[in-house]
């Protein structure tokens, strides 16, 4: 596929995104920017009124969006909201899957529910939303899905311990590859985005104390990352401009992992 206008390549017109925990952080950022490309995004979530508060903004800042309530980690809400989409906006061309949590328990006082539940929806969700959409994209032979892992597939963060969170993300990083050399020759793409420490709802609690402090002193860029600073590799993989590239998984950390 020959490219001639780089800038022509990234837009996203006429395009439909499906991003799941899009009611804040990485995820609102990520449908923000996919809707100033030009996409259609649908924002899929469990808290409805967060989500339309969501549509809301973004309608107000002149971006095409709607609200699918729907568990990720539910086989029917899945489906469920996938053929809402559908009935919507009649196709789906770019999924981002970034719904995701985190435990910080210890590995040895760890209860069973919370190591399930993270790897529940950090890989199980994503593995659903990616068979329910891949199908839809491989009908029509086109299609790009944009996996949201983290360094911690990678890395083991300090000082915080979060075993299942690491593991569930260094899945991610594999499925992503799996899923890239299975749907390839159907010309739906498929890749990651790895980020470092971002300030989010999740990292809020502790930036400003003794975990916050080691993470900024170990990052070389000596700051924390913001949600927004992701928006143009994922509009990127979302793009034409991506049309050579899948099975990548591409780190955003602020140089975290390069120490």
């Amino acid at each position: 596929m020959a490219i001639r206008n780089i800038i022509q390549a990234l837009r996203l017109d006429g395009k439909v995104a499906l991003v799941t925990g899009g009611n804040r952080g990485i995820g609102k950022a990520i449908a923000r920017a996919l809707g100033q490309a030009g996409a259609c995004v649908a924002i899929m979530d469990l808290e409805h009124e967060n989500g339309m508060g969501t549509v809301d903004e973004l309608a107000g800042e002149g971006i095409s969006a709607y609200f699918v309530q729907g568990d990720v980690t539910s086989p029917e809400d899945v489906k469920a909201a996938v053929a809402e989409v559908l009935h919507r906006s009649g196709k789906v061309d770019v999924l981002v899957n970034n719904a995701g949590i985190c435990r910080n328990v210890a590995a040895e006082e760890m209860a069973w529910s919370d190591w399930y539940d993270v790897i529940n929806v950090n890989l199980n969700g994503v593995f659903l939303m990616a068979q329910a959409v891949g199908r839809e994209m491989i009908k029509r032979r086109c299609g790009s899905i944009i996996n949201i892992s983290s360094m911690s597939g990678y890395i083991v963060n300090h000082p915080q311990p979060q075993c299942s969170y690491n593991a569930s993300k260094a899945a991610v990083n594999h499925l992503t590859k799996s899923l890239a050399y299975e749907w390839a020759k159907y010309n739906v793409r498929v890749n990651a985005i790895a980020p470092g420490y971002i300030a989010t709802n999740i990292t809020a609690p502790n930036l400003n104390n003794e975990w916050g402090r080691t993470w900024v002193e170990l990052t070389p860029m000596k700051r924390i990352g913001a949600p927004e600073e992701l928006g143009g590799i994922a509009v990127y993989l979302a793009s034409d401009a991506s049309s050579f590239t899948t099975g990548a998984v591409f780190v955003v950390d602020g140089g975290y992992t390069l120490i």
